[in-house]
């Protein structure tokens, strides 16, 4: 639960959603899961721990969103990202 004294980071306002997605590079595609998505990032659950490199590409097919990104933070199998 977030306190009042909580402070946010994000630049935009993230919103909640359940979508399935893809992590493009190198010419894999991994598969996520995306849990919140705003016009500047989004967060997504990975099935596994991988290691990402510098710069991939988001691709949620439902939505028609394909946005170059760059990870800026990771717990277990959760990864932020930034759209460049």
């Amino acid at each position: 639960m977030m306190s009042e004294n909580t402070i946010e980071k994000r630049a935009a306002r993230r919103h909640r959603v359940l979508k399935g997605g893809t992590i493009a590079f190198d010419g894999n595609g991994v598969p996520c899961t995306v849990r919140n998505l705003s016009s500047k990032g989004a967060a997504f659950d990975l099935a596994s721990s991988i290691r990402l490199p510098p710069s991939f590409v988001l691709v949620i097919e439902a939505d028609q969103l394909i946005r170059r990104c760059h990870p800026i933070w990771s717990s277990d199998k959760r990864v932020g990202v930034a759209f460049d």
